[in-house]
């Protein structure tokens, strides 16, 4: 096992793992930009390097300041959070060639699932259900192209082959959309990923978005710990999620998991990921991506099944072969987690600013995973992302009773928040019956 362990992230991720590494009996040294100077992860890691200016890309996403904040401290694996560098095969190389363990599966696995088109490929012929789509990257022959789209059908969507999130995401209503989505999509993809390709996937109406969270050792075993439902989505950023999915029966549960687990070995998957699809309303469904990271939703997971997943990522890391046994697990209760965001809840407007007041609500089964408190200052160099509320009950019932009750303790001031939303939400008919799909927050809640 690791004696020191350097985290390459800031906010709630970087305590989190933090907390991890203590309850291992790991150190941590936390990196650090001029505006995180006096932020939580770095008074409560054991160490701590300042690497840059506030800008991003002069720290968060600066591979050399990484390294070397690395060999100053003498840690020996490097643990990148999501986001940032998490699924960089770049910087996953870079800190083995530094003799340093990247927490997290090997680079050749980032970079094959960070393209789209190869991973659909590869899904495939592993038999996971791919969505009807072009088989490669588009060329630019416009007779082609009209009859690949004529062929997959419309409505159709416009991927970008490096993209994720939504980001590059065009969706063509008609022939005569095409060319004009094609042109838009290539363009938003050059400059978000610095590569323009393309391909077409048929648009799913009214979907669900069901993600399966794995674990794979480096000794070849992988396992599944169940579903999170990630359906409560603005434009394509997820907003509140829960776990078990109110959508799935036990035969769909046992295909769409099996489906993952397909996809994991196919690849070759080693620490903690996340396989995402999406699923029509006859339960139909289709590989979307694979997170080759630890997701932002990953507490859910560990209320339900009791298994710690950034523990068992750093036991992956250290060789160490995995104790779990897939008949072992199972989804106990309901888990519903809240991303409360530095926003404006009417126009979703970044709200950065000072926190004037914080208080946290209590109560049983109440989980929170925050980085802030009253002085806080909220950069608008970085994600929105204030804390995460994360409530379990015995049924989901309980745990929606539970997460209202928690939202009215929850006191954030100086910023404006969208703690107002999550109890439209959680109200919110359709929600309450789980019926609900991506499209719930497509207008805005009465």
């Amino acid at each position: 096992m690791f004696d020191k362990i350097l985290i390459a992230n800031r906010g709630e991720i970087a305590l989190r793992v933090i907390r991890a590494c203590r309850a291992l009996g790991i150190k941590t040294v936390a990196v650090y930009s001029e505006a995180d100077a006096g932020a939580r992860h770095v008074t409560e890691a054991d160490e701590a390097v300042p690497i840059g200016p506030p800008p991003a890309p002069a720290s968060y996403l600066n591979i050399e300041a990484i390294l070397a904040a690395a060999r100053q401290s003498g840690a020996q694996a490097i643990h990148p959070g999501y986001g940032f560098l998490s699924e960089n095969a770049e910087f996953a190389r870079r800190c083995t060639e530094a003799g340093r363990v990247f927490i997290g599966p090997p680079p050749e696995v980032i970079q094959k699932m960070g393209d789209k088109v190869a991973a659909r490929q590869m899904m495939a012929a592993a038999g996971v259900p791919i969505a009807p789509g072009t088989p490669g990257y588009l060329n630019a022959d416009p007779s082609e192209l009209a009859a690949l789209a004529e062929k997959i059908g419309y409505p159709l969507l416009i991927k970008a082959a490096a993209g994720g999130g939504g980001i590059g995401m065009i969706q063509v209503a008609g022939p005569e959309k095409l060319a004009g989505g094609l042109e838009q999509a290539q363009r938003r993809a050059q400059q978000a990923f610095g590569n323009p390709s393309l391909y077409l996937e048929r648009y799913i109406a009214q979907p669900k978005h069901i993600e399966v969270q794995l674990l794979g050792d480096q000794h070849g075993k992988i396992i599944h710990l169940f579903e999170r439902e990630c359906s409560v989505q603005r434009r394509h950023q997820k907003v509140l999620e829960e776990s078990p999915s109110p959508a799935l029966d036990p035969e769909t549960r046992q295909k769409i998991t099996e489906a993952a687990l397909a996809a994991g070995r196919v690849v070759g998957y080693q620490s903690a990921g996340t396989v995402e699809f999406i699923m029509d309303p006859e339960r139909n469904f289709y590989f979307l991506e694979m997170n080759t990271r630890i997701q932002v939703e990953h507490p859910l997971t560990e209320m339900v099944t009791g298994v710690d997943l950034v523990q068992e990522q750093i036991k992956i890391a250290a060789g160490e072969p995995l104790s779990l046994r897939q008949r072992d697990l199972t989804q106990r209760g309901h888990a519903i987690e809240c991303r409360i965001y530095a926003e404006d809840p009417v126009n979703f407007f970044p709200s950065p600013g000072t926190i004037t007041a914080y208080r946290e609500p209590t109560g049983e089964h109440i989980r929170l995973d925050s980085w802030v408190q009253a002085g806080t200052v909220v950069s608008h160099f970085y994600d929105p992302l204030l804390a995460k509320l994360v409530v379990w009950g015995t049924d989901r019932a309980e745990a929606i009773a539970r997460t209202q009750a928690a939202l009215a303790q929850f006191q954030i001031e100086g910023i404006k928040t969208n703690l107002p939303l999550h109890q439209k939400i959680l109200a919110h008919p359709p929600f309450v019956a789980g019926t609900y799909d991506v499209t719930l927050l497509a207008k805005p809640l009465p």
